[in-house]
């Protein structure tokens, strides 16, 4: 998937998070160095509701949207407070974030902060099957009525597996890589197969886990505002 696609993407789910956070207002619930407990709600619902509790080396997030838990620095706000970059509004650094996480609430996506992308998968396919095109063009491999054989043969035996898919992408994976194509049947020639499609990152990361991210970026940064304003 072209990275623009990607970053439309997270734009349009900050642009969400804003919306679902608008009226949240912060209350410290407990506080003791790093021992602290912040809950965010919207006078109190349940709705879009987060909470953020830390303790030595630790950052747990759970609310509406899983739970989540990271470990890094003694103090996890400073941890993520040094991604923050002049000039946006919310400054999130997903990779890097997720490297620390050591666990995930496992009735979101099988416990895992990422997910099948579609996108991806579709573009590494087309990619692969239009290099074959012109191979055979060029090779005299296959003539124009084969050529399309195998184009539609890619649709019908992997791609159409795509748009069946919830959460994995197994079958379309697996699809994939069983797909062999010999013009007419003929096993003496070469197939054509995808052979290394395992070189490629089919994931991205869930709408959740970003969704989170965004939470933590903002809450911090409440936090970080409201203590600032207290009396010295």
């Amino acid at each position: 998937m072209p990275l623009n696609n990607e970053a439309v993407r997270r734009a349009e789910i900050q642009k969400d998070f804003l919306r679902d956070v608008q009226h949240h207002t912060m209350r410290v619930l407990h506080e003791d160095g790093v021992y602290r407990h912040l809950s965010f709600t919207n006078n109190g619902s349940s709705f879009y509701r987060f909470d953020l509790v830390t303790y030595p080396g630790f950052l747990v997030y759970s609310g509406d949207m899983g739970c989540f838990v990271f470990q890094r620095l003694h103090d996890m706000l400073e941890f993520f407070r040094s991604d923050r970059v002049n000039g946006e509004e919310l400054s999130i650094n997903c990779g890097y974030w997720a490297e620390k996480l050591q666990a995930v609430d496992g009735q979101r996506h099988r416990g895992s902060a990422t997910e099948f992308d579609p996108d991806k998968f579709r573009a590494v396919v087309n990619q692969q099957r239009i290099q074959w095109m012109r191979d055979a063009k060029y090779d005299n491999m296959l003539d124009k009525a084969q050529r399309r054989q195998l184009w539609e043969a890619v649709d019908d035996d992997v791609l159409r597996h795509v748009a069946e898919l919830h959460d994995d992408g197994d079958r379309a994976m697996y699809a994939a890589y069983d797909f062999v194509w010999r013009p007419d049947l003929d096993y003496s020639r070469n197939g054509w197969g995808f052979c290394d499609l395992w070189e490629h990152d089919f994931t991205r990361y869930t709408s959740t886990f970003l969704w989170c991210c965004y939470a933590l970026a903002w809450g911090i940064k409440q936090y970080d505002i409201a203590k600032a304003a207290r009396p010295a």
